[in-house]
This record gives structure tokens, C-alpha cells and sequence, in this order.
């Protein structure tokens, strides 16, 4: 067996959404000849999607240079903590934070927060979602759990509501469903980071942040006081919602927030009868504004009812629909902003979570 010829075709395999390949990366453990069987362990430091799929198609090259009859992929994952881009308090047992934005309301945000959560966690990773808009909490309705309320056994710290496999909160679950919130920006901040750090996350290596949309006082709290790894900018192609989108990447710059990618939501139309695309909004507009602000356009999905209605119900798309192509639109992106995540960031020791009694 040559080491050496095995780990140059390693090298030279790099998945589209990675920045270095796994050999460059660290990512390769081990790899052993086992009863001609060639046994190839990778441990990655983030969740990825239909990864086993392309390192296949490496099998026929590796057997030839092995002399193995076949090829064993181990594919193990371990989240790594990442710096964050502020001197804000740790939240404990929380690893990274990424923040999903927009620059104007009705693009889909919360939305692509809620599956985005949910795909990350499809994907092995342990994740929790926090509902930021505090004028307009959805999270709950979009979740089906809007009767549920956060337990609270000592009186100062809660306990997130459970919902599909991941854990949230909300200023939702703890005002009335018909109440307003009608609060001045520095109140709403505050209460921002009370829910942040009154509630027991637990061990979680990704918590979404849905922000209200807009870069006001809230996306101001969480530049300065919320420990924030990275953000994304959701928008659809209509030039208006393109151009506060912008402007959403240049704040998120501004503080030194690593800004994930685009994620272009309502891209496209496909009717259901005939299956012609239409471009409602328009077309190519998040790739211009990739290739313009230097940004990934890190996935196109859909104007489709289904999604309306799944979140409508309480039974997101990854939960109503879990193998079909909308779900898999939302999987790719989740791959890509773990990735991407990862890549742009630093590591750092894991922060273990630990509640005093």
C-alpha cells in the first residue's frame, strides 16, 4: 500500500463547499489496509450532507493504488467550538451562534431560520433556535408548540421548550398570543439578552438566531453583546429586497461578524401542472450580489405553497416532507453554512455546559 499516492488523491478531493481538502484540513485519522479492505477514518469538525456519496466515487482510484478490493469510509463528526466575533460573555454549553437576517421583512426568514435549524439537526448536530424578533414572534407557530411554556425550577433560569428534536425560545412563549409587545429598543434589547442567558441550553453546537429583520437596535445587541459566530442574509431576488440586503452584509462587516453567504429565497416559481419555472421576482439576483460583495450564494429556494402551508401547520418542511427536494434544498444549505462556519472561523476549546446547584 503507498501512503504517499493514497494521500495525494486525498488531496486533491474537495467537496464545492469546502475551503481545503480533508488530507490539508487535518480531517483524515487513519487509514489501514484490513483484509484487503482499505479502511479510510475521517473526523470532521462539522456536520455535512451526502458527503459518503462523493467520497465514493474516489473508490476505484484508491482500490488501484491500494491494491484493496474495496474501500470502508468511516465518516465521524465532532463540532467544533469557534471564536465568536466579540469580547460578548459565552453563553455555557452553546458552541456557535449564527445569526439569520434580512434586510426587510417578508423575504422568508424565519422561515429558512426554522429549517435551517432543523436540517442542522437532521444532519447529527445538536441544535436550538431563539426567536429574536420580539415584536413579532412566529418561531412558536412555525414550531406547532405556541401553548407550550418554558419551566423554570429555581425561579431565574428557564428551560427551553422541546419541539421536532431541537430546543427553542421565544418572548412568544411568555407573553399572551393576542398581546403586543410594544417596547423601545433598548427594552426589547434587554429582553433579547435575558432570553439568551436565562435559558438552559444545554450542550448545543449550533443555535439559530431568527433576527427581526432591519438593522436596528436588536441586530445591534447582537454585534456587541451576544457571543455571535457568524450570519446569513436571507432575501429574494426583487431588486428592493436585494438592495436592504446589502446593506445587512455591510453591518454584519462593520462589527466583524463573518457573513456566511446569501441564501435566495422565493428564487424561483415551478408550476405544479407543467413544471415551467418562472422568475417572479426576478432572476440572478443573488448571485449578483454574491459575486458583487464577495459573499457565497449559499443556496435558491423555491416559491412553493407546500413550504406556506408546512409552516402554517406547525410541521416544518424537514419534518412534513423529510426526503423530498424542498428538504433536500434546505440540507445542502445547512451543509454549506456548517462548512462554511468552520472555515471562516477559528477553533477554540470546547465550552462545556455547567449549571451550578
Amino acid at each position: 500500500m503507498n501512503n504517499e499516492q493514497i494521500s495525494a488523491r486525498l488531496t486533491r478531493f474537495k467537496p464545492a463547499h469546502w475551503a481545503r481538502d480533508p488530507v490539508t484540513a487535518g480531517f483524515v485519522r487513519s487509514v489501514t489496509l484490513e483484509q484487503e479492505i482499505l479502511v479510510i477514518s475521517l473526523l470532521l469538525p462539522f456536520v455535512d450532507y451526502r458527503l459518503e456519496a462523493e467520497l465514493q466515487t474516489l473508490d476505484a482510484d484508491l482500490c488501484r493504488l491500494s491494491g484493496a478490493r474495496a474501500v470502508r469510509w468511516q465518516v465521524t463528526h465532532e463540532v467544533a467550538s469557534l471564536a465568536q466575533a466579540n469580547d460578548a460573555q459565552a453563553v455555557p454549553g452553546v458552541r456557535n451562534i449564527i445569526a439569520v437576517s434580512s434586510g426587510k421583512g417578508g423575504v422568508g426568514k424565519s422561515t429558512t431560520a426554522v429549517n435551517l435549524a432543523l436540517a442542522l439537526s437532521r444532519l447529527g448536530a445538536r441544535v436550538g433556535i431563539l426567536d429574536a424578533d420580539v415584536y413579532g414572534p412566529s418561531i412558536p407557530m412555525m414550531l406547532g408548540v405556541t401553548g407550550a411554556r418554558p419551566e423554570s425550577d429555581d425561579g431565574k433560569t428557564m428551560a427551553p421548550v422541546t419541539a421536532h428534536g431541537i430546543k427553542a425560545n421565544s418572548i412568544g412563549f411568555l407573553v399572551g398570543a393576542d398581546d403586543a409587545t410594544v417596547w423601545r429598543g433598548p427594552m426589547a434589547s434587554k429582553a433579547l439578552a435575558q432570553i439568551l442567558r436565562e435559558t438552559r441550553w444545554g450542550d448545543l453546537d449550533y443555535l439559530v438566531v431568527d433576527l427581526p429583520p432591519g438593522t436596528g437596535d436588536i441586530q445591534i445587541t447582537m454585534a456587541q453583546q451576544v457571543p455571535t459566530t457568524g450570519a446569513l442574509v436571507v432575501s429574494t431576488p426583487q431588486n428592493v429586497a436585494l438592495a436592504d440586503a446589502v446593506k445587512g452584509i455591510s453591518m454584519f462587516r462593520k462589527v466583524n461578524i463573518p457573513v456566511l453567504g446569501v441564501v435566495e429565497n422565493m428564487s424561483y416559481h415551478r408550476c405544479s401542472q407543467c413544471e415551467h419555472k418562472e422568475f417572479l421576482f426576478g432572476e440572478g439576483g443573488g448571485q449578483r450580489v454574491s459575486n458583487e460583495h464577495q459573499v457565497p450564494l449559499l443556496g435558491q429556494l423555491p416559491l412553493d405553497v407546500r413550504i406556506c402551508r408546512h409552516m402554517d401547520k406547525g410541521t416544518p418542511t424537514l419534518i412534513a416532507e423529510p426526503d423530498g427536494v424542498l428538504a433536500q434544498g434546505y440540507l445542502n444549505i445547512a451543509a454549506r453554512v456548517a462548512a462554511g462556519l468552520y472555515f471562516s472561523g477559528n477553533t477554540i476549546p470546547t465550552r462545556l455546559y455547567t449549571r451550578q446547584v
